[in-house]
């Protein structure tokens, strides 16, 4: 969590390129062209080899489609393009029979590879019942494995939070420790075999059960003597600002510990789009490699699998103790819309003590709420403040902080200067705690980039990684070369959003679409969003079809979920409450749909 450093891996062959930890961590996406469409599949293929990735994903319903992935395999071949190609599967060990046969890796998913289609019934196993449940696996899985060896082709076992299998969820729940049993199960047979070209990844579109998951699946794995390499993603994370910050969240805040051998930022966008924010990513994640060593341990009680919130005690009701504030440098004119910073940072005030301010927004002009922000070279004791702020280094030795310990009225601001910037931040909020210094600290970033998926890439891996780790009473981001600061703000509420710490607008949850997907995605998420974007206390989903759908989006108030071509079923939390709606009728049936249920908000800048 301090010192970043890989975690060490098995080498794992996918056609000409390796994957794990004796390699540079792998970027891939996925088409969301028919498989049957062999020449816009080669087409699209090479756009995202030459856009950057490592490995393309294809959607693989049927045995039709495996077989034509080997056409479109040897079509990029003769065209000079070696990407390795990945087979996707869902519930049909035919198709993935046929695909071991002809492409580079086949992913198959532990909730519905051998275990029927989730209902979400809850079934009652005895140990034995239970145990020739996993022998049907076992003897499943062997054929798999056989073929997979002949033709030296690797597998992911890719779990989905939203897709587990009603036996697991019966046994586990819906839960980070159920989607580890059932990758696990699985791994069991792999090593048995002695079949050790495996690639793991445990996708949520919940950013925290995503992030508890990997973690959980390296503990047991570790406990195992597994070292499987792991794919690292964020499934339907969205689009535009709210798909990357949401991705860098998630996957940054492992990357930052050393997990992740491969990515994908899974975007409602063209794929090719997905690749230049994964690079990014990766390549941001290992400038840190050699950094200047952070001395930090773990503060005695941490969980580093499951963090609870670090405890702060708040001052007068405005910072600490409740959800975290976001403090802005920017003038307080240029912000506009719902999403105001708490605190805007000045430079005047009524103090001549002190030359920096922090000001609350809801009372920027009054002088008598302007307060004083110092440093450790010019704290000044004597001067009376319901609120006073302290800037320090994260490098600065706890014992000098320690006159903070029965301080009431004292926050205080953390600034990186390590280049592993969310290593040295934790290490010196470990040490508060362990000395009970329990004021509410404020994690100040500051970027000099003006490219916004660059800033959104940094500061969500950043401050995705300590706030996941429950540590952060608010964010302070700047970005002093950015034009636009009125999004720089915008930023830090999303932070917190992926984080699940403040929600401050509607949260959609929609696949990168693929293959499979009923209905022009990016044209229909814009469409939903303009019609929703105001419903600030709920989640949307929007998927493009029934395979992963209704599971991965579990998560959402609603769903809007294509359920053939042309036709949208729509969705409460999990049950399908309207099927085969004509497409042109969708959306204002989701709006009479979320009314009735009582959960529509009249919204006074919409028609709708």
């Amino acid at each position: 969590m301090f010192n970043y450093t890989r975690r060490k891996t098995v080498t794992v062959n996918i056609g000409n390129t390796p994957l794990g930890s004796d390699f540079p961590i792998r970027v891939q996406s996925m088409t969301n062209t028919s498989t049957n469409d062999i020449e816009a599949s080669v087409a699209q293929c090479q756009r995202i080899a030459q856009a950057g990735a490592h490995y393309v994903r294809l959607t693989t319903q049927g045995v039709r489609e495996a077989k034509n992935l080997g056409i479109i395999r040897q079509q990029l071949r003769e065209r000079g393009c070696q990407v390795p190609l990945v087979a996707d599967i869902h519930f049909n060990p035919r198709a993935a029979l046929e695909a071991a046969q002809v492409t580079d890796k086949v992913r198959i998913n532990p909730g519905n590879f051998v275990d029927p289609a989730r209902q979400f019934k809850n079934l009652t196993y005895t140990n034995e019942e239970y145990q020739a449940e996993l022998q049907r696996i076992h003897d499943s899985l062997v054929p798999f494995i056989d073929l997979c060896r002949k033709h030296g082709t690797a597998v992911r076992l890719g779990v989905n939070h939203g897709s587990l299998s009603d036996r697991i969820m019966s046994r586990y729940g819906n839960t980070a420790p159920g989607m580890v049993e059932s990758v696990m199960e699985y791994l069991r047979v792999f090593v048995e075999q002695q079949f050790m070209d495996v690639v793991i990844s445990m996708k949520a579109s919940n950013v925290v059960v995503m992030v508890e998951a990997v973690r959980r699946l390296v503990a047991a794995m570790d406990a195992e003597d597994m070292h499987f390499p792991l794919h690292l993603g964020v499934t339907e994370a969205g689009f535009g600002e709210d798909g990357r910050i949401k991705s860098a969240v998630g996957i940054g805040a492992l990357m930052s510990q050393g997990l992740g051998d491969t990515i994908r930022v899974s975007l409602s966008e063209d794929p090719e789009l997905e690749v230049p924010v994964a690079r990014k990513l990766v390549e941001y994640i290992a400038s840190r490699e050699n950094h200047p060593h952070i001395d930090g341990h773990y503060c005695k009680g941490f969980d580093p699998l499951m963090p609870e919130r670090r405890v702060s005690h708040s001052i007068n009701g405005m910072v600490g103790g409740k959800m975290p504030v976001v403090v802005a440098s920017c003038n307080p004119t240029s912000v506009t819309g719902n999403r105001r910073p708490d605190f805007f940072y000045s430079k005047t005030g009524p103090l001549n003590t002190s030359d920096r301010f922090i000001v609350p927004a809801t009372n920027y002009h009054g002088e008598n709420n302007a307060y004083p922000l110092f440093s450790l070279n010019n704290w000044d004791e004597s001067i009376v403040a319901p609120l006073k702020w302290l800037e320090v280094p994260a490098s600065t030795p706890v014992e000098r902080l320690l006159f903070l310990k029965h301080s009431n009225n004292v926050a205080i601001i953390i600034s990186p200067d390590n280049i592993n910037v969310s290593g040295c931040q934790q290490a010196l909020i470990h040490a508060l705690i362990d000395e009970g210094t329990n004021c509410p600290v404020i994690l100040h970033n500051s970027y000099l980039d003006n490219d916004s998926e660059w800033l959104q890439v940094k500061a969500g891996a950043d401050l995705g990684a300590v706030l996941l780790n429950g540590l952060g009473d608010g964010v302070w981001l700047e970005a002093p070369l950015y034009e636009n600061q009125n999004q720089v703000v915008g930023y830090a509420f999303a932070i917190l959003q992926a984080a699940r710490l403040r929600t401050t607008k509607t949260e959609f949850i929609s696949c990168p679409s693929c293959g499979r997907t009923m209905f022009d995605l990016q044209t229909t998420v814009h469409r939903v969003q303009q019609a929703t974007q105001h419903l600030t206390h709920l989640k949307i989903g929007v998927m493009g079809c029934v395979v992963n759908g209704p599971g991965e989006m579990a998560d959402a108030d609603y769903g809007y979920v294509g359920a053939a071509l042309g036709r949208i079923s729509l969705y409460k939390g999990k049950e399908c409450i309207e099927k085969n709606i004509p497409e042109a009728e969708a959306i204002p049936r989701l709006i009479a749909l979320i009314k009735a249920n009582g959960d529509w908000i009249d919204n006074n800048n919409t028609n709708q």
